[in-house]
């Protein structure tokens, strides 16, 4: 038997292709739109999924999460919608845990109405919760852990277990955890999905989305992808291969420091309340201990009552107040106002998520320097 590669192996040469021509270090770029037809095995085109880069960095990120195979799409969005839309139809039910990614739930409760799928909303993401939600025509069940904002965790192994009682297809948001934390084939899940343009880009200049499954799952979503024309170009495909190679030593940086820097928001008077799963005092500790390998470099914060939160943003100078996550530095946002700002006041209230909520991506910085831009920040605002 072949010995499995470590990660940052995998990460480094995993799906490279080789420059034949001149050797070069590095895969080549094929920029083409148009292949031969003739004489040849594969008739390639960008919105098949199959140019060269295309499908070396496919073999790349199957690796990694221990799929068979994946596919690349333009973004996490189109990752998610067209994997949901591979697998049901009109009359279908699909069960979603209750907090999620704006985007997600914003896709169900916009768009489903209009196609005639049925969906229900567990009330927790609790494995017994979801499993009430079950009914004779629910076809997917859909989970995200760590979740996005409150980095609530759910228990993997549980609910892959009953999706298969109940011959249901399994998925998952993994974009929190990272291939380096987490690899949810492992424990059972049929259909693992990634914004890449997180911790796999890592350098928040790359959009893309990502799908990772068996070969015969990887079939039926490309059926659907290549209708939906969610296809990333080959430009930003050789880019993301050139993130993946740093992904590892990356994301392991980043668990340090957030685990560093929410200890160190938990001790602070001004803070009341910190979610990391890193922390012993988070609900879902152990079971977190139980499937990740990190803890991620995500972690959310809220202020007492008495501090304004975009007041304390706007007194960071070190840590950014941005829209994205992820990259290798560090930056804070009110979910409130981005990644749930589609939500109502109401569906926000209902997840937890609570207006001076913030989300603090964790970045590669020195720890120190980022505790230092959070206690000055802090200081100014004791002030007014």
């Amino acid at each position: 038997m072949t010995k499995s590669k470590g990660i940052n192996t995998i990460c480094t040469h995993t799906g490279e292709l080789e420059d034949k021509e001149y050797k070069g270090a590095i895969s080549p770029l094929y920029m083409s739109t148009s292949y031969a037809f003739e004489d040849v095995e594969t008739k390639r085109y960008p919105r098949y999924f199959n140019t060269p880069n295309q499908v070396a960095l496919t073999k790349k990120m199957a690796a990694l999460e221990h799929g068979e195979d994946a596919l690349i799409f333009g973004s996490g969005m189109a990752a998610v919608s067209t994997a949901l839309m591979a697998f049901l139809k009109a009359g279908d039910h699909v069960v979603f845990q209750d907090s999620l990614y704006g985007g997600t739930s914003n896709l169900v409760t916009e768009e489903f109405d209009k196609f005639g799928i049925e969906y229900s909303f567990a009330e927790d993401a609790k494995p017994n919760s979801l499993k009430k939600e079950i009914r004779d025509n629910t076809k997917v069940i859909y989970i995200e852990t760590p979740s996005n904002p409150l980095l609530k965790i759910t228990d993997i192994n549980a609910v892959a277990k009953i999706a298969r009682e109940h011959g249901l297809v399994s998925m998952i948001d993994n974009t929190f955890a990272s291939p380096v934390n987490q690899n949810p084939i492992d424990f059972g899940i049929d259909v693992v999905i990634h914004s890449a343009t997180k911790y796999m880009g890592g350098h928040s200049d790359i959009l893309a989305g990502t799908v990772i499954s068996t070969k015969s799952n990887i079939e039926r979503i490309f059926n659907m992808a290549k209708n939906f024309g969610g296809n990333l170009s080959d430009y930003t495909v050789w880019l993301l291969e050139r993130s993946l190679k740093t992904m590892g030593l990356r994301v392991r940086a980043q668990n340090d420091n957030a685990l560093k820097l929410a200890e160190f928001l938990n001790g602070l008077d001004a803070v009341s309340k910190v979610y990391y799963p890193g922390l012993k005092d988070h609900p879902d500790h152990e079971l977190a201990k139980q499937q990740m390998k990190g803890f991620g470099g995500m972690l959310s914060f809220e202020l007492k009552e008495s501090l304004n939160a975009s007041d304390f943003m706007k007194a960071l100078e070190l840590i950014k107040p941005s829209m994205s996550l992820a990259g290798v530095e560090s930056t804070i946002l009110l979910p409130s106002e981005t990644s749930h700002g589609l939500l109502s006041p109401d569906e926000r209230e209902k997840q937890g998520i609570k207006d001076n909520l913030m989300r603090f991506s964790v970045g590669i910085e020195e720890t120190e320097d980022l505790m230092d831009d959070i206690s000055q920040a802090l200081q100014k605002l004791l002030k007014k």
